[in-house]
């Protein structure tokens, strides 16, 4: 019935968090890494650019809520469409195409956000500490992708390809970037010539004389993230 005194200070701290978010994000999404400031979020939401910096203490702390806000979007698309096939390879397409899709919108300004990532002591490289999140949101899709289809692959196996498969994606992410194709044409063909080795290779991970060597290949890949 009474709002309590320490209400009103929690939820307007909240409310100016999300102002100063949502108009990072829609700047991000006009305007690219480059040309998005502190200050000019700080101009655009209203508020003073000391505010802007108590909640956020840099760009990069901004960029990582994209991060998530777009790995958000990416579920929300691919989620639904994982439904309508329990055929790995169709699963594993859906989230990659998906994904694509909703990184197009960031195509003209990707060569900024990747100059950006690209450092290993960047806090918005997508395999560092900071990136944890948006990072788990991309890698818990594609376990659902490998989690829900009908295959017969080694449950060891099962377990550590998700994270194979997020890092293909990175690749393909990159080639993406440098893809000025209509449609980024030659980004999807690269998909979907991938994805039919891919069908073409996992069976035989069934094998007893491929089992050993395939899983220390995957494991020879997960030391990318080590």
């Amino acid at each position: 019935m009474f709002e309590n005194e320490t209400d009103a200070p929690r939820m307007k701290s909240e409310r100016t968090r999300a102002l100063i978010r949502d108009t990072a994000l829609a700047s991000f999404r006009e305007r690219g890494y480059d040309e998005t400031t502190v200050r000019l979020i700080a101009h655009e939401a209203g508020i003073s650019l000391g505010n802007a910096y108590y909640y956020f203490p840099t760009k990069n702390h901004l960029v990582q809520e994209l991060y998530v806000e777009v790995q958000r979007e990416h579920r929300s698309v691919a989620v639904p469409l994982l439904e309508t096939s329990d055929e790995l390879i169709e699963r594993l397409g859906i989230v990659y195409r998906s994904g694509l899709a909703t990184l197009e919108p960031f195509h003209a300004f990707a060569p900024g956000f990747l100059s950006a990532a690209v450092s290993p002591r960047s806090p918005i490289n997508p395999l560092g500490d900071d990136s944890t999140e948006a990072r788990e949101l991309s890698v818990g899709l594609f376990r659902d992708a490998v989690g829900g289809a009908r295959h017969s692959l080694p449950d060891d196996l099962a377990r550590s390809l998700p994270e194979v498969f997020w890092l293909g994606y990175l690749l393909l992410a990159l080639f993406w970037v440098y893809d000025s194709s209509p449609g980024r044409e030659r980004t999807l063909r690269l998909l979907d010539r991938g994805l039919k080795l891919l069908g073409i290779a996992l069976p035989l991970a069934r094998l007893p004389l491929l089992r050993k060597p395939l899983r220390e290949l995957v494991e020879l890949i997960g030391e990318v993230r080590a």
